[in-house]
């Protein structure tokens, strides 16, 4: 029996939609078939990446997506204020999904409901089944006893304002709001000349979301700033994992052969959360692939993820500063210390490209919390076994 598609993705989110664009510029012959429970790909999300987070050509394939652009950035810290040369841009999910349905819209189902996933099968809610090559399940985080998380948790508003805010560029920490449950920030986006995307955000030991409580923070810093609020145009919430420990081959033992994507792939940036960086580089490691059986697809995915989480245990490391040495309402030192370093080491931070010399200058030094909290949380890389 000829199969219902030679790849199937579930979830129709950042990193399957990515992948099936690349897919379509680059093997055309291979039939790929999208499964989105929702209405719309990619929900309700705003996506941001730094100019040195990609490479020109991976710059030029995501462009059609891309609505936001800026030169650079600023950050806010009670004893800093730096603005930085480094270029930004944004991709939020209503262009994601037109874009997506308007190149692949024969290739995607909307309003579908699974059941259970295998690696060559989809069950769905009522009974149909779909066969393929290889099915890759890309729906988001995937909790696991293997993983020690902390959370990184934000509401945001896009508001139209009643005069223009004077912004030219994107705030992405402004550290100098009240300090509360964890590390608390403000992020802000100007989208034209009288409307902002602000998010209240925070690293926090826990996952909890009090919405109410976060649109009224918002109502404050919008006031704070002197921006009176005409209307709130959008609204979207969302919790990030962030890794303080973990096994990546248990976490990818779960997975029973099943190929992940994005999230659920552990492949996402350890410290700040962002996820299309690495959604990016995914589409052109499979896309130069041979083999499109599922063994294969699964294999060449784990030893991609499993690398990546290799080179990347700094940023575990870092994190456990941030959520583990001094009080929650101090973590907010450990990043204005480091937004004090050269312009090039944050951009090599942000494309998690550190080198051993970046390693040891942001380390060397007095460090922002007491040393004692310090060498403890540098010691603490088993905490996903302490917490079974």
């Amino acid at each position: 029996m000829t199969p219902d598609a030679d790849l199937i993705l579930v979830g129709g989110g950042l990193a399957n939609g990515l992948l099936a664009l690349r897919l379509r510029q680059q093997r055309p012959e291979l039939r790929v078939l999208i499964l989105e429970q929702g209405e719309t790909l990619g929900g309700n999300h705003t996506w941001s990446f730094h100019q040195h987070d990609l490479t020109p050509a991976q710059q030029a394939w995501l462009a059609p997506l891309v609505e936001q652009r800026w030169l650079g950035y600023e950050v806010i810290f009670p004893a800093l204020r730096r603005q930085l040369g480094s270029g930004y841009a944004s991709i939020f999910s209503s262009r994601f999904h037109q874009h997506l349905m308007a190149e692949l819209g024969g290739q995607i189902r909307l309003g579908v409901e699974v059941s259970a996933v295998e690696p060559q099968r989809v069950q769905l809610v009522g009974g149909q089944s779909l066969e393929a090559g290889a099915v890759i399940d890309g729906r988001g985080v995937r909790r696991s006893a293997q993983l020690a998380l902390g959370f990184q948790k934000f509401l945001g508003q896009e508001l139209r304002l009643q005069q223009p805010h004077g912004l030219q560029v994107p705030i992405i920490m402004d550290a100098s709001v009240a300090q509360k449950d964890g590390y608390r920030f403000v992020y802000v986006l100007p989208l034209s000349v009288d409307s902002l995307l602000i998010e209240d955000t925070y690293y926090a030991d826990g996952d909890a979301v009090a919405p109410e409580a976060l649109r009224a923070n918002i109502q404050r810093y919008a006031e704070g700033r002197g921006w009176a609020i005409r209307q709130v145009l959008r609204e979207e919430q969302g919790v990030l994992p962030i890794v303080l420990s973990g096994d990546i081959a248990a976490f990818w033992g779960e997975a029973r052969g099943v190929p992940q994507s994005g999230l659920s792939a552990a492949l996402f940036h350890p410290t700040t959360g962002y996820s299309l960086p690495d959604a990016v580089r995914l589409a052109d490691h499979l896309v130069a692939l041979d083999r499109w059986d599922a063994s294969s697809l699964f294999a060449a995915i784990r030893d991609y993820s499993t690398l990546q989480w290799r080179r990347r245990g700094f940023f575990r490391l870092l994190n456990r500063m941030l959520f583990m040495a001094g009080p929650a309402d101090r973590r907010w030192a450990v990043m204005q210390r480091f937004y004090r370093l050269r312009e090039p080491l944050i951009q090599r931070f942000y494309a998690a490209e550190l080198t051993a010399w970046d390693r040891l200058r942001i380390v060397s030094g007095k460090p922002p919390v007491p040393v004692g909290e310090a060498l403890r949380a540098l010691a603490a890389s088993n905490l996903h076994k302490d917490r079974r």
